[in-house]
């Protein structure tokens, strides 16, 4: 039992950190047309750069060896992502949590277009709340990753050692199954439902 309380009060003094980000992470992804609208108006991107440039597109999908040339080329370096909205441009986010940066490659015109994005804190914390961890080739976003893993562990790990505890009090067992089968309920509910 005692192994179990610590367990339990440990990994909750660990985990605190990514419950506070991805509790109030949520509030953005929940209410996205509130603060766009709060940001209507404000422009989003400014224009680092726009010059001449040119630089073969693969017809087929793998787009990052081109990506990774293009962010090379304008002086930039991190994690990114590349992918091709229309025949006619070629986009690159070169992103961390406090800044992100859009390069556009207009094929036709052989040209390149630099933009940075304004620091918003609700892009911020749904950044920090939908970042991967896998894609890129670097030790730290992969440890990331691993973290992120870790914490998902940890997440069941809370889970299981808090019904065992509550499982040992046998007074509490009422007000448990009453509080686990309202939870269960409210998200069998809404998943069958949406």
């Amino acid at each position: 039992h005692l192994f179990v309380r610590r367990l339990h009060l440990y990994l909750a003094m660990f985990l605190m950190p990514w419950f506070l980000v991805y509790g109030v992470s949520s509030v953005p992804f929940s209410h996205g047309a509130y603060f766009q609208r709060m940001f209507e108006g404000v422009p989003m991107w400014s224009v680092r750069f726009e010059r001449p440039y040119e630089i073969a597109v693969p017809a087929g999908d793998d787009l990052k060896p081109v990506g990774a040339r293009i962010l090379a080329d304008a002086g930039l370096e991190g994690a990114f992502g590349t992918y091709r909205p229309n025949d006619r441009e070629l986009h690159v986010f070169r992103y961390d949590f406090w800044r992100s940066t859009r390069l556009i490659y207009f094929v036709d015109q052989r040209r390149l277009r630099a933009e940075d994005r304004r620091f918003r804190w609700d892009q911020f914390l749904t950044g920090v709340h939908a970042r991967g961890g896998f894609d890129q080739n670097s030790l730290l976003h992969d440890a990331w990753g691993v973290t992120v893993d870790i914490v998902c562990v940890g997440f069941l790990l809370w889970i299981a050692s808090g019904i065992y505890m509550w499982w040992q009090l046998r007074p509490s067992r009422a007000w448990g199954w009453l509080a686990l089968g309202s939870g269960a309920a409210s998200f069998l509910i809404f998943l069958l439902a949406m």
